[in-house]
């Protein structure tokens, strides 16, 4: 069996969805296109190239099988998941590639706004109902919003599963930002074989070498803003 897949460039389990192969291809696209990269005088053309004949050859189910039959020996057609599920529901062969925990503190970092966004608009719906129910005498009374609610504490077991995959990887919170993910992406891909814990050391070296006081100051205060964001989703379900 072959020690680097294109399994592990995507970080997609094997039985990923298309639609899963799809995401990780375009989301890894975007921080390893060349142009994106071109200011920071990185070359990543041959992870580029590696991340679409990964995506080539994934993407169709005939490729798909012959690769897994040369790759893993697989005699029988290996059944595809077509659903999603969360990373504990993943097969025991999921890859242990950087990119999958890059994909997650992404899913994490996203997952966080959307429950930003809909705790800011059922604070400010009972801001509204309070006001109004002390005009008509009743300084108690409140209106649910049961599905907003429910989304959000969907939300909040969604980033319990990020979180775990984050901390079993052994990466600090303080690296969970675009950033810092994003950086040691890239230079990750470029040899997948280094340790990803000396990759998170050297990105602190260059960012207190290279950032400006106003950016350093800029990561720590988003790295708090992060923290206060992401304990007040986790204790949401404790306190709906």
């Amino acid at each position: 069996m072959k020690s680097h897949t294109y399994y592990d460039v995507l970080g997609v389990s094997r039985d990923a969805t298309l639609e899963e192969i799809t995401n990780a291809k375009n989301a890894l696209a975007k921080v390893y296109h060349p142009d994106a990269n071109a200011h920071k005088d990185i070359d990543t053309t041959a992870f580029m190239q590696e991340i679409l004949e990964a995506y080539q050859v994934l993407s169709d189910p005939e490729k798909r099988k012959a690769y897994n039959h040369d790759t893993f020996g697989e005699t029988a057609p290996r059944v595809f998941r077509t659903f999603k599920v969360g990373p504990d529901d993943d097969s025991k062969d999921e890859s242990s590639s950087f990119v999958t925990y890059w994909n997650a503190a992404s899913r994490l970092n996203e997952t966080l706004r959307r429950s930003m966004r809909l705790m800011e608009k059922e604070s400010q719906k009972k801001s509204i109902s309070h006001r109004f129910f002390r005009k008509i005498g009743n300084k108690n009374a409140e209106i649910p919003d049961e599905y907003r609610s429910r989304q959000i504490a969907k939300l909040s077991m969604e980033a319990v599963q990020y979180i775990t995959t984050l901390k079993m990887a052994g990466i600090p919170m303080q690296y969970w930002h675009s950033d810092a993910m994003n950086w040691v992406l890239v230079r990750w891909g470029q040899k997948q074989d280094t340790d990803y814990h000396i990759l998170f050391s050297r990105y602190a070296a260059y960012v207190e070498k290279n950032k400006s006081s106003s950016e350093k100051l800029k990561l720590r205060s988003y790295n708090r803003q992060f923290h206060n964001n992401l304990k007040k989703l986790l204790s949401y379900s404790l306190e709906a």
